[in-house]
Parts: structure tokens; sequence; C-alpha cells
């Protein structure tokens, strides 16, 4: 039993886990934090009932915001026992069929009554939940079900639970990515443990934690970002331990050129330019305390050795600011450093690409990186850029198996004589670019085509002259 529990340890919920709670359709990520208020679907509770629970449990909220687990139900639904009628053709939706009022639904709430017991007594005042066929009754309760009972349930963040998460609440955010293209995309870079992986998106994070959970902490991530550095929101919400972190990198876009050109080292490994920045900021921050100090001093002389006092706490202060920017600039030196130093061999083993950027020069720049017999998949919300990429790739060759896809997936309700299309369904779901690389040498095509090329020419002239 003992060995049990052990087990069971890595599955419950702590505090300080980053969470994800659900709610029907609703997901929403959170960190446990002791007394937090978190507000969740227009209500309000605090998480530190759920803490020692295991994931996938289902809650209810009290008062005071407290977290209780929900006890087992009976399968049997409140319309188990009650008469259906044949059709729903006699039945008006004039909204007179209700006899409780919104005031009375309150004052039952404020007696304590539960979801469950509120939603029997909407069945036991509707004149017309009798008359409806059963089906029409599974429907009434499911919807008042979601209406009026409380409960929330905390699920541990994944890559599809995150995924559905941020196209449901924020598409925007991840370039509107469906979860089964996300996992297309693992499939088609061929994700896997040990692997060196190159990784360029602005999805909040989301595709490089996706690649880090499927490499489970073994091999290696560079991360090439745009900008003045790199954006992992999505990252911190599944909520890693800390060897993950270790197997992640971080290398600006802007250096790649430098970095297959060769010329790095004197681009941004120069720490003069940084020693520069820190000395100018340096002289420009004493400017203020000086002035501050003169003001002081024509004020009064006696104050002098407080003054004093004051200027060298503020010069410890400076000094202690600018020590840390040293130091932090050093440890992102570093950093640089031991990016380059995995993407100079030119070896990594698969390529993932998806941002609002246009993809062609950046799937052009990166691709350089990989061995031959690599993987790489590019995902844009529009074809256009993606057909771009494709026909610059087949002129220059280098890559085959290439191939342009969308896809389409529709929900279905499955449901005893109700098993059909759900009728909302998502419009689309982006394209996706995918090939592999392969070796080549320059010097064969350009010979092919010399001999090749003016052949149909020469047959041309001939077929006139005749």
């Amino acid at each position: 039993m003992a060995d049990n529990g052990d087990d069971d340890e890595e599955y419950r919920i702590k505090e300080g886990d980053y969470i994800v709670l659900k709610r029907g359709d609703i997901f929403k990520a959170v960190q446990i934090v002791q007394r937090k208020k978190i507000i969740f679907e227009k209500q309000w509770f605090f998480l530190d009932g759920a803490v020692g629970h295991l994931y996938g449990t289902t809650f209810e909220i009290a008062s005071g915001g407290i977290l209780q687990p929900r006890k087992p139900q009976n399968t049997e639904g409140p319309s188990d026992s009650k008469e259906a009628g044949t059709d729903n053709r006699n039945i008006v939706d004039d909204g007179k069929s209700q006899k409780l009022t919104r005031d009375d639904i309150e004052t039952l709430k404020e007696q304590g009554l539960k979801g469950q017991e509120i939603i029997e007594q909407l069945i036991e005042n509707s004149s017309t939940f009798r008359d409806k066929t059963g089906y029409a009754q599974d429907k009434y309760i499911k919807k008042k079900k979601k209406k009026y009972e409380n409960t929330v349930a905390v699920l541990k963040p994944s890559c599809r639970i995150l995924a559905m998460m941020y196209h449901g609440r924020e598409p925007g955010k991840i370039c509107h990515m469906r979860y089964d293209t996300l996992a297309q995309m693992l499939a088609l870079a061929n994700i896997h443990a040990g692997s060196k992986i190159l990784v360029f998106e602005t999805c909040a994070g989301l595709v490089l934690g996706a690649v880090m959970e499927r490499m489970g902490g073994y091999g290696s991530v560079v991360q090439m970002y745009p900008g003045g550095g790199p954006v992992r929101a999505g990252v911190e919400s599944f909520g890693f331990p800390a060897h993950f972190l270790d197997t992640l990198h971080e290398f600006p876009i802007c250096h790649v050129s430098a970095l297959l050109a060769g010329t790095l080292e004197a681009a941004a490994k120069d720490p003069t330019a940084d020693e520069k920045q820190l000395n100018v900021a340096a002289e420009e921050e004493p400017n203020q305390p000086e002035t501050e100090e003169q003001n002081m001093e024509t004020n009064a002389d006696g104050d002098d050795a407080g003054q004093d006092q004051e200027a060298q706490e503020k010069e410890k202060r400076k000094e202690a600011k600018a020590q840390e920017k040293k130091v932090k600039l050093e440890e992102k030196r570093k950093r640089l450093a031991a990016a380059a130093a995995l993407l100079e061999g030119k070896n990594a083993d698969g390529l993932v690409i998806a941002s609002r950027f246009h993809p062609s020069p950046v799937l052009l720049g990166l691709i350089k990186f990989l061995s031959p017999s690599r993987p790489f998949v590019v995902y844009s919300q529009y074809k256009e850029a993606l057909i771009e990429c494709y026909t610059k790739l087949r002129e220059e060759g280098g890559t085959v198996n290439l191939r342009l896809t969308d896809t389409w997936m529709r929900h279905y309700q499955v449901l005893p004589n109700r098993t059909h299309p759900v009728l909302l369904m998502s419009g689309g779901g982006g394209y996706l670019l995918s090939g592999i690389t392969v070796a080549t040498d320059d010097s064969k095509p350009t010979t092919l085509q010399q001999t090749q090329e003016p052949a149909p020419k020469k047959l041309k002239l001939n077929n006139t002259e005749g």
C-alpha cells in the first residue's frame, strides 16, 4: 500500500503546481497559490481545498469559495422517473411555462440549495416538461446543469488541454492553430527524446512546450526568437520540472545570417559593446543625484552628514545595479555561445516553424542547420505563404517529399438514436508544409541544365525549318 501511495504522489495536486480548470468546454490555466482568489466563469473560489487530491477530481464550490470534492451521484437523472410525451408539436415557447421567477431561484440559492436540487425544483415547476420527448427532457436538464451547477474540475496541464484552452479563449495568440494540427506537426517533425530540434514560433510558447513535453527532458531544444527576448508564457503553464528547462536554449533570429557567414564572434559575442552600454548608463545616472545634493546644500549646512550618507547609499545602489546588469549580460552571452555551439555543427534533427511572420525567409535560413534526411514542418494560417515556400524549395533543391496539407476535423455527438455530426465546427485549422532534407551536390544540377536545356530549342528550330 505504501508503494501505491508513493506512486500517487506524482498525480496529486500540490501547492505551487500549474493546473488547468475545466467547466464544460471552458479551460483556464492558473497556479496554485495559498489564499489566492481565482475568478473563473463569473465565480470566485480558493484552490487551497484542492491540494492533496488527485488530478481530474471534480470539486463543488461551497460558500466562502471553498472547494469540496463532489460526491458520486446516481446515474439515473431526474427525468428517468418522469413521464415523457410523444412529440413537441403542442409545446409553445411563450415564456410562461416556468412558474419560478428569477427572485425565487435566488431565494433557493440563499437557502443553501445546490445545483441538482435547484434543477429538480425547476422541473417540478415547469408545466411543459412532462409533455416533452425524452430527448428534449435530457437536453433541458443538460442546459440547466450547465447554468446552475457550481462545479469545477482540476486537470494536469498537457499539450492537448492547453491547445484546446488557447484555441477556445484566445486563438489569435496561437495563430488560430487547432490542437489536431499541432499533433500533426509533432508527428511530421518526428519529435522524440534525445533529438536536437530547432523551434521558431510566435504562439505564446505553446508549440515550444509541446515539443519539450514530447521529448521528455532528453535532448536539446533551440528556440529561435525574434525581438529582444523569447516569449514562454505557454511553457510556464506546462509546469515542467527543472531538468526540462536545462535542455532549452535560445538564439536570436537576427544573428542567423552572421552565424552562417562565420562572423558571429565579432557581431554578438563582442564584450566591448555591452561594456560601453554599462559605462554610458553609469555616467548618465549620477547627474540627477548631483543636482539634488546641490539643492540640499543651499537649504542647510547642518545636514552634511546625512547628505553624505544618502549619497553613499545611492552610490552603493548604483554599483549593485551595474553589477547586476553585468551579470545578466554575461549570462546572456554564455547562453548565446552555448546555442551557437549547438547550431554551428549544422546537425539538427528537426525544424518546426509556426509564426505570424512570413515563413519563407525563416525557412530558407534555418533549414541550413539540419542534417540530411531530417524532417521539417512549417505552419501558417494562410496557404499562399506556404505555396511560396514550396516553390522556392523546389527551385533550390535539397528537399524531397514536399507536401502541403490542411486538416479537416468535425466532432460527432454519439448518443443512443441521436448520433450525428455537431452542427457547429471549426472552419479551418491552418496549413502545413512538410518535407525531408537531402544532401545535394551543387555542380551536378548546373551541368544537367547546360546539356539538357538547349536540346528542345534545337528541336523546335528543326521543326520550323522543315
